[in-house]
């Protein structure tokens, strides 16, 4: 079992036995990290799997809080039945990482607007503590783990919206966004330059969510998926002229 599901397990008995309600506050995070003797960044994860199966909610102000679970979920919202059908588009059809990047255009504004506006002293600080993780892990070299920062990066910024409905949505696309960062970043780092770019647009991101700017997240967040959708279909196209290039001249 991963440290994560430990975690959430943990969590899971501990939220039994303290006999907690929906609609009840769990205890601030630091205080809770140490009583189940874990790190705050693997609570956090512990917590957005929860938070994902509709467990647990983060509301505006502050704080986590036990919701209660749909009583009998419909076949269109049960777990991962979003993601299913569209991760296997994905693999049956490469093009259509180019749909996942312009739905990503559409949520990902939205919610960097209202993360500007409405992110706590607690969420900047975890969008904070993301986007370090980006470069953490871009420094190790490891394109997986690389890709599950950049991923969660993006997904700090949707929980500081408190949109109920952007964050479960985001949440929801969580396996297939990582799927596509993974693919996109191979690609993208293949240019060299192209790490200082990236990671200067996610920090022109975290600063526009750190400073209230909404136009700025916005405009922040598009401007890299610009730059991503860009970038992938010039090496996309490049590989396409090679491979033509190939067929040409291989003596049959």
């Amino acid at each position: 079992m991963r440290l994560v599901d430990q975690i959430a397990d943990q969590l899971q008995t501990l939220i039994r036995e303290q006999g907690l309600k929906p609609g009840e506050r769990l205890t601030a995070e630091r205080k809770l990290a140490e009583e189940l003797g874990v790190s705050r960044p693997s609570l956090r994860e512990a917590i957005q799997k929860l938070a994902s199966k509709g467990l647990l909610v983060s509301r505006r102000g502050g704080g986590t809080y036990l919701q209660a679970p749909p009583a009998a979920p419909t076949a269109a919202w049960s777990e991962n039945s979003l993601v299913t059908p569209l991760a296997t588009l994905f693999v049956d059809d490469p093009e259509y990482r180019y749909d996942v990047l312009e739905a990503r255009h559409a949520i990902e504004g939205a919610c960097a607007w209202h993360a500007a506006l409405r992110a706590t002293d607690e969420d900047k600080v975890r969008v904070r503590d993301a986007f370090d993780a980006t470069l953490q892990f871009n420094e190790s070299e490891n394109p997986d783990l690389a890709a599950q920062a950049d991923a969660r990066f993006h997904l700090a910024v949707a929980e500081a919206s408190h949109n109920l409905v952007l964050m479960q949505t985001m949440r929801g696309l969580f396996d297939l966004l990582q799927s596509t960062v993974t693919r996109n970043r191979k690609e993208i780092y293949t240019v060299p330059h192209n790490f200082a770019l990236l990671t200067g647009q996610h920090r022109a991101l975290m600063q526009a969510v750190l400073d209230g700017d909404a136009d700025a997240a916005r405009d922040a967040v598009t401007s890299h998926l610009d730059f991503v959708r860009t970038t992938v279909r010039t090496l996309d196209e490049d590989d396409a002229r090679r491979a033509r290039a190939m067929r040409l001249f291989t003596p049959s």
